[in-house]
């Protein structure tokens, strides 16, 4: 007789190697698509280079608004890439093979959220430096503010892909998919444009990063099993 815990190992590992299988399919797929990857970036460093020509080139201003700014631009690019995460696989049949999975569908849309950061999230992450030293920010700031971005973006992800996950099946539901997630996006961008103007001002950011980190958590459990249901509805 097998043992219980050898069989639990081994579905264990079976699922992890379907999680690992589906992130590797898909960032495959994305860089053959650069797209994908450049045109989120590309449209998240245009708005925040833009807005020193359009407001005011002086630096005072450009630091009071900069940190807003930038995270008003990430917000915008993670739902402009939003639409890459089950829209060729419903078109191709293959969002409809992940339901009749014998593998969890959680774990499979959480990989596809993985990826979905990955190609999204990090980038602007990286390129975030960059554009805090455009709009005149501190050391200490910039540091904050890639440290909320790293909170932050994860959460953009899990809650977009609830709202994606609604809209699937939808041919026009970009106007829909606004009108679900922005409102939840709205505590992100308020806690982590404060934690960076906190530090600006010499304060304590402890309490904006401990919520964003908890709401992180908290979606990270949540989303993948809410995501999966919004599908399952969604392709009835």
């Amino acid at each position: 007789m097998v043992p219980e815990a050898f069989v639990f190992k081994f579905r264990i590992f079976r699922l992890y190697n379907a999680f690992l299988s589906l992130l590797k399919r898909d960032l495959r797929l994305a860089f053959r698509h650069k797209s994908e990857i450049l045109n989120p970036l590309f449209f998240f460093v245009i708005v925040v280079t833009l807005f020193p020509l359009g407001i005011s080139p002086e630096k005072q201003t450009l630091a009071e608004i900069g940190p807003g700014i930038i995270w008003v631009a990430a917000l915008l690019a993670s739902m402009l890439s939003l639409d890459s995460l089950f829209r060729s696989d419903f078109d191709d049949g293959t969002l409809e093979l992940m339901l009749l999975s014998e593998y969890p569908l959680s774990v499979l849309v959480l990989a596809k959220i993985v990826v979905h950061w990955l190609i999204t999230g990090f980038p602007i992450i990286i390129f975030s430096p960059l554009l805090g030293t455009v709009m005149f920010l501190s050391n200490d700031a910039i540091e904050t503010l890639m440290l909320t971005l790293l909170l932050g973006t994860p959460i953009l992800s899990l809650i977009g892909a609830i709202g994606m996950a609604l809209v699937v099946g939808l041919k026009r539901g970009g106007m829909l998919l606004s009108l679900l997630v922005l409102p939840l996006y709205i505590p992100v961008l308020i806690f982590s444009a404060n934690a960076v103007g906190s530090s600006m001002a010499g304060l304590s950011i402890s309490g904006q990063l401990y919520f964003l980190a908890a709401f992180m958590i908290f979606c990270l459990t949540l989303a993948p099993i809410a995501t999966s249901a919004a599908l399952r509805v969604s392709l009835e």
